[in-house]
C-alpha cells in the first residue's frame, strides 16, 4: 500500500507531465508560425512522449489501488520572442521536471516503498537523457541557428523523429 505523502506526488506528477505536453504543443505552434516545421515536430513528438509519462504514472497508481485524480492542466506561459527561447525554456523545464522526480524518489527512499523507487528508475534515467537531449538543442542552434542553410539542415534532420512508446514494464 502506497503512503499518502507518495500518493499525493505521484498524482501530482501526472498533472505535471501532462503540463510538459501542452507546454511542448504550444512550442510546436511557435515553430509552425515560423515554418521550421522539423521544430515543429520534434516538439509534436516529445509532446506525445510527456503525455505517455503521464499515462505511465496514471497506470502505476492504478495499478496499486489509487484512484487517479486530474486536475486543471495550466496554460503554458512562456514567453517565445526568439528562435532559441523554446529551446531554452525546453532545457530549464526537463531539469525542474527531473527535480520532482527526485522529490518523489527521495519520499519513496524515505518510507522504503522499494516497488515505487524501482518504479521511478526508469525515469531518473529518461530525465538524464531529456536534459542531455535538450542542451544538446540549444548547442546546436547556437552552432547552426545564424546560418540560414545550417537552420535549414537542423530544421530538416529535426523533421524525421518519430515516436516510439516508452517500454517500461509496469
Amino acid at each position: 500500500m502506497l503512503d499518502q505523502k507518495i500518493i499525493y506526488l505521484l498524482n501530482d506528477q501526472v498533472n505535471k507531465e501532462f503540463f510538459s505536453a501542452y507546454l511542448y504543443l504550444d512550442f510546436s505552434n511557435y515553430y509552425e508560425d515560423k515554418s521550421l516545421k522539423g521544430f515543429a515536430n520534434w516538439y509534436r513528438v516529445q509532446a506525445q512522449e510527456e503525455r505517455d509519462h503521464a499515462l505511465l504514472f496514471y497506470q502505476y497508481l492504478l495499478n496499486n489501488n489509487v484512484r487517479v485524480q486530474l486536475k486543471a492542466i495550466a496554460e503554458p506561459d512562456v514567453k517565445l520572442d526568439s528562435l532559441k527561447a523554446p529551446l531554452k525554456a525546453a532545457l530549464a523545464h526537463e531539469e525542474y521536471v527531473t527535480s520532482l522526480i527526485h522529490t518523489i524518489y527521495a519520499a519513496a527512499q524515505e518510507q522504503k516503498d522499494f516497488r515505487t523507487m524501482q518504479f521511478l528508475d526508469w525515469f531518473v534515467k529518461e530525465q538524464g537523457e531529456e536534459e542531455t537531449t535538450a542542451q544538446d538543442l540549444i548547442t546546436r542552434m547556437d552552432l547552426f541557428g545564424s546560418d540560414p542553410k545550417g537552420l535549414y539542415l537542423l530544421d530538416s534532420e529535426l523533421a524525421a523523429r518519430t515516436y516510439a512508446a516508452p517500454t517500461l514494464t509496469l
